[in-house]
């Protein structure tokens, strides 16, 4: 991931224009850990990195949100996951991209787990990273970055984070994890396609299967 890394590093200094890059994918799949590569090999001082975590709403609201859907001719009835396009505040999300590529300075939004911080106008690059820019008008981003992983691959990423860090019930975590996979594939998946770059990311390695911008 080096290589696309500085790939972008090297678009962005030829570049004289503001600049979104957007960085989106499932959980587990690496995309956190990339944004915070780029945003270190572009310098933490120079970009904004805006997590889309606020954006989604929270879990204590979704678990009273029951979909109904269909995956490979069974019926299936859970909560709406992270991966369901309506757990997201894009229209807020949508708003912020704006304001930052209109040159605004903008504060992120606060929460228990981070600390509201200035997205500033001096800065030519924002990154924006998190499940969330999936969702967002592709129009409003100029680099557009998607990682994914294989199911058995998040599980255990999941199963080291879950259940080490925050303690939920094993079994709880295959059903969330199978029903998290399904809607995955059926609301999240499709949005593969407006994204410039897709990574694949499995055990640690990472392939590209889509690379659909011209690096300098």
């Amino acid at each position: 991931m080096e290589e696309l890394i500085h790939q972008i590093a090297r678009q962005v200094n030829t570049s004289k224009k503001r600049l979104i890059i957007g960085i989106s994918g499932h959980g587990a799949s690496g995309k956190t850990t990339f944004a915070n590569q780029l945003v270190k090999v572009l310098g933490q001082d120079e970009v904004n990195h805006l997590n889309t975590d606020p954006y989604i709403i929270g879990s204590n609201l979704r678990k009273y949100a029951k979909i109904d859907y269909e995956y490979e001719n069974k019926k299936h009835h859970f909560k709406m996951t992270a991966c369901h396009p309506a757990a997201h505040n894009v229209v807020a999300l949508e708003r912020d991209i704006i304001m930052i590529k209109g040159g605004l300075d903008l504060y992120s939004i606060g929460t228990s787990y981070s600390e509201s911080t200035l997205m500033s106008s001096k800065n030519r690059v924002t990154v924006i990273e998190g499940i969330s820019v999936a969702f967002v008008n592709p129009d409003l981003i100029d680099i557009k970055i998607f990682f994914y992983t294989d199911g058995e691959t998040e599980f255990l990423r999941r199963t080291d984070r879950d259940i080490k860090e925050r303690g939920l019930n094993l079994d709880y975590l295959k059903q969330s994890h199978e029903e998290r996979r399904i809607q995955y594939e059926l609301f999240m998946q499709p949005y593969q396609k407006n994204f410039d770059v897709i990574v694949r990311n499995s055990n640690n390695e990472y392939q590209i299967e889509k690379s659909a911008v011209q690096f300098s």
